[in-house]
């Protein structure tokens, strides 16, 4: 959420950066309403004061029916300007939460994803002298996924892993939590079924709620997350941290839902583009100051991870207007898929300032008071689509697939699928 004292002393500033994100919505008159709002405190605070006054004056009184009368008088005007004050803070804090983190100064112009263009391309693409297959056609060659009884179970955009695919990603899921750990992030996992408060404390609500399964909306209100940054981000929501302590870095492996709305007829075959996945997140939290070389440190593991399971890949810095509500900068890191000839986004990490912290009032004491802590996330592998790319760039002419060397101690030494 947007720090409302920042944009009064900042509105041409905050307005440039936002016309970036491209947005719509009205500052001046998000501002105006704040004046309107803070004028009504101020009324609604001398009425009280004035009650507090009369209540003093009333019992030492000789004729107290004129300070009685003017009592019930400041009553009623009190019983008519609260509910007011709350309607206009509510009105308030939804127009509040409809805007975006501003970018910050080093995000380039851009209207879509159309616009983002790669700041850098690593490795080389597999040169193949034969015919590659995609994975949906490796996965049921190899007996290692299965489409069409998910499909029978669960309809389209699921899938089972099976046999060398799930060891995989259990090979995964050890790999990059040995390397996390070794780094100093502590692991977690958390719970997939959130309240709406912390969907709206993350900034995927409003933004993004066309993209979230609600779960027995009229009973539980309760949703499941697209992303495991929601409970981590909620683990020190309401609290004030030290600053001796930052970075506190954590990860988390969870799985993760996504409606997918808006993308039919984009990857319906096989699991680039799934309702349902697993993914190993990475989360810090840090002092405003570091937040920008934190995020470079993100973005350096993901890379790592790339570079060390043999992919041809290239870093995307996103534009403007494909930066979502609550970052402030992001990176994908996008892998080369052979069956499609194209790169496609495998990893992201955003920084989102202090947006997130202002929502779910995460503070922590520095030397001069209390202020907001900045959050970041990245995404450590995406599961499903790192075994996708794993499988069609490893592909040998017999039809085996070649096991990376680093995933190979943690599935019994086993050299090759096939």
């Amino acid at each position: 959420m947007i720090d409302l004292k920042y944009l009064a002393e900042n509105v041409e500033e905050v307005k440039k950066a936002l016309a970036k994100k491209h947005y719509k919505g009205d500052i001046d008159a998000l501002l105006k309403m704040d004046e309107e709002r803070r004028s009504l405190i101020a009324s609604t605070d001398e009425l009280k004061a004035e009650q507090n006054s009369l209540a003093k004056q009333i019992p030492q009184a000789e004729d107290k029916a004129p300070l009685l009368e003017q009592s019930k008088k400041l009553k009623e005007q009190l019983q008519e300007a609260e509910p007011k004050l709350q309607d206009l803070e509510k009105q308030l804090n939804e127009l509040l939460l409809e805007v975006p983190n501003p970018p910050l100064p080093s995000v380039p112009e851009g209207k879509g994803e159309e616009d983002n263009t790669p700041d850098r391309t690593v490795g080389e693409k597999p040169q193949f002298d034969f015919e590659p297959l995609d994975h949906v056609q490796l996965g049921e060659k190899h007996d290692i996924i299965e489409f069409q009884k998910a499909v029978e179970m669960s309809g389209t955009r699921f899938a089972y892993l099976k046999n060398e695919a799930a060891m995989l990603e259990f090979a995964l899921i050890q790999f990059v939590a040995q390397k996390l750990r070794s780094k100093g992030f502590t692991p977690i996992v958390p719970p997939v079924l959130v309240r709406e408060h912390a969907m709206e404390a993350t900034g995927f609500f409003p933004a993004d709620r066309n993209e979230i399964y609600s779960v027995n909306a009229d009973e539980d209100d309760l949703y499941l997350v697209g992303t495991s940054e929601v409970p981590l981000t909620m683990l020190h929501a309401n609290e004030i941290l030290q600053a001796d302590k930052f970075p506190m870095r954590y990860f988390a492996f969870s799985s993760c839902f996504r409606r997918e709305a808006g993308s039919y007829g984009k990857d319906t075959q096989g699991i680039i583009r799934v309702h349902q996945f697993d993914k190993i997140e990475m989360f810090s939290y840090c002092h405003p100051s570091k937040s920008e070389e934190e995020h470079e440190l993100l973005l350096s593991i993901e890379e790592e991870i790339m570079q060390e399971l043999g992919f041809h890949y290239q870093v995307i810095n996103i534009c403007g207007g494909d930066l979502g509500a609550p970052a402030a900068k992001k990176y994908d890191i996008e892998v080369w898929i052979p069956s499609q000839n194209k790169f496609r986004e495998l990893t992201s990490t955003s920084n989102c300032t202090d947006f997130q912290a202002r929502r779910a009032k995460i503070r922590f004491q520095d030397v001069d008071g209390k202020k907001f802590a900045h959050t970041l996330n990245g995404t450590a592998t995406a599961i499903g689509r790192t075994i996708v790319a794993i499988i069609e760039n490893n592909q040998q002419a017999d039809g085996s697939i070649l096991i990376p060397e680093v995933l190979r101690p943690f599935m019994g030494n086993q050299e090759k699928i096939g």
